[in-house]
């Protein structure tokens, strides 16, 4: 469908509300205004263009700090008055440092959905600090070992899928899982990459 920004309905002041989101992981980064000039920028530079209402003024997210907001697609509410930004953040997304504005609140326990981006975000973590005895670092600096532990967690799902309680099984499913991530960080890739391939089948 082709882009046709007049179908945005700016309120009073000449404003949308845009959340913003991160294109990899779906987490919720933050929450800004735009207005027809900073959707105009977003769209022709690819970064994420927004309206200041305390300062009156555009700003480039990033600008200053190097945290840009590479915007992969943007999409509206069916009431053409909200956008939804999906975006490849270079950095924490909250001038706080945080990597999403949203970082108060009720944090515990985490949504489902936040479970498999924080695990790939600690295994990444400890692929660079490398801390000593980290069972993770041992699989990513063994490959083949990697590999052995997919591949028996995986087995260890069917038997538990043929054998045990639907608990065993999520159980199961989470060491694969973890096992997965490690295996794909160490080829520089991520769950999201396999994702990507997933979302190619959908028409299959």
């Amino acid at each position: 469908m082709p882009v046709d920004d007049a179908d945005v309905a700016f309120d009073e002041r000449g404003l949308v509300p845009c959340v913003v989101q991160d294109w990899r992981t779906g987490e919720v980064l933050m929450l800004a205004y735009m207005n027809a000039e900073s959707l105009s920028l977003t769209r022709r530079t690819g970064e994420a263009h927004f309206y200041s209402r305390s300062r009156g003024e555009l700003w480039h997210k990033g600008a200053t700090s190097g945290n840009t907001l590479a915007v992969r697609a943007i999409r509206y509410d069916c009431d053409g008055d909200a956008l939804l930004a999906l975006v490849e953040p270079a950095g924490p997304a909250c001038h706080t440092g945080e990597r999403t504005c949203f970082h108060r609140g009720t944090l515990e326990p985490q949504a489902p959905a936040e479970a498999l981006p924080t695990l790939e975000r600690t295994i990444l973590e400890r692929s660079v600090a490398r801390p000593e005895g980290s069972y993770t670092v041992t699989l990513l600096d063994d490959p083949r070992l990697a590999g052995a532990k997919v591949q028996e967690e995986a087995e260890e799902v069917v038997r538990a899928a043929r054998e045990e309680s639907d608990e065993r099984v999520a159980e199961e499913s989470a060491d694969v899982l973890y096992h997965l991530a490690v295996l794909m960080r160490g080829r520089g890739m991520s769950l999201a990459d396999a994702g990507r391939v997933l979302d190619g089948r959908r028409q299959r």
